[in-house]
């Protein structure tokens, strides 16, 4: 069986650098594997991203060697029960605020007598390269459990969430966690706000004394590399999606033309003008 590179890494000690996958598209996904992160997490919370495509982008990530993980809609044992059968290695799972919450977590990610996962079929024993007698024997060793503080009651509790055993890392997603203290949305995500940046560190502190891996969300390689020096293990560089679009904007700006200008259609919808 394949072991879980992610996980051992985290568990040293060490940074793992990925990225957000946010298109639904296996060819993406292969592409964006061999330029070698050590994972990626195809974003199945906000992203219109179903079962079927998610497992073939598990599938089109297999031969790279980069760790195929999703973050799920919200926290829910179908959730888990799902992508976990379809291949994933590991699963962030978004809005922790409660120890409960962690709990239902870890229990839906872990088989018996680590969890109440429901042993059935799926394509995960592919996934790791073994037997499903195999993988029944050893997935609890394997899968990782990353749970995401975004609300500032998660900061308030985070002592608690964090010591629920099975836990193997936290991220930060300072969007939300901003937004849950009233300081707006779109913040950057290497803010200079001292109450966001307060917050941010006793998570990362509340990591550093449960032996679990702090993580956040980096706006790119100058983020990635602040963080890591913050103490931050599981570190994400924005999206593929940021990339794609970031990159062709700013070749785009570079070419010496003038851009058409929109259709103009002089009885749209309701007698209005509509442009094109």
């Amino acid at each position: 069986m394949r072991g879980n590179h992610v996980r051992r890494r985290l568990a040293a000690g060490e940074p793992s650098i990925g990225t957000w996958l946010s298109l639904p598209s296996p060819e993406c996904a292969e592409y964006v594997s061999h330029i070698g992160f050590d994972w990626l997490v195809v974003d199945a919370e906000h992203n219109p991203i179903d079962i079927r495509t998610l497992a073939q982008m598990f599938a089109a990530m297999a031969a790279s060697g980069t760790a195929p993980m999703v973050r799920i809609p919200w926290n829910s044992a179908e959730n888990f029960k799902r992508v976990l059968d379809a291949g994933a290695w590991g699963v962030v799972v978004p809005m922790v605020r409660t120890r409960e919450e962690a709990e239902l977590a870890v229990a839906s990610a872990r088989y018996y007598p680590d969890g109440d996962r429901s042993v059935g079929g799926g394509r995960f024993a592919m996934s790791f390269g073994t037997t499903a007698e195999h993988y029944f024997r050893h997935a609890n060793d394997e899968v990782l459990v990353v749970l995401q503080i975004e609300h500032i009651t998660g900061v308030e509790n985070a002592d608690d969430i964090l010591s629920v055993p099975g836990v193997d890392a936290v991220f930060i997603g300072p969007n939300d966690l901003a937004a849950s203290m009233g300081l707006g949305i779109g913040v950057p995500l290497e803010s200079d706000d001292p109450r966001l940046n307060e917050a941010i560190f006793a998570i990362r502190d509340a990591c550093q004394r449960h032996g679990v891996a702090p993580g956040i969300h980096c706006s790119g390689a100058a983020g990635v590399n602040q963080r890591i020096g913050e103490g931050f293990q599981f570190c994400a560089m924005a999206s593929e999606l940021r990339y794609m679009l970031g990159g062709l904007k700013s070749d785009l700006a570079e070419v010496k033309w003038t851009p058409a200008e929109p259709l103009e259609i002089a009885e749209g919808v309701g007698g209005s003008t509509v442009r094109y």
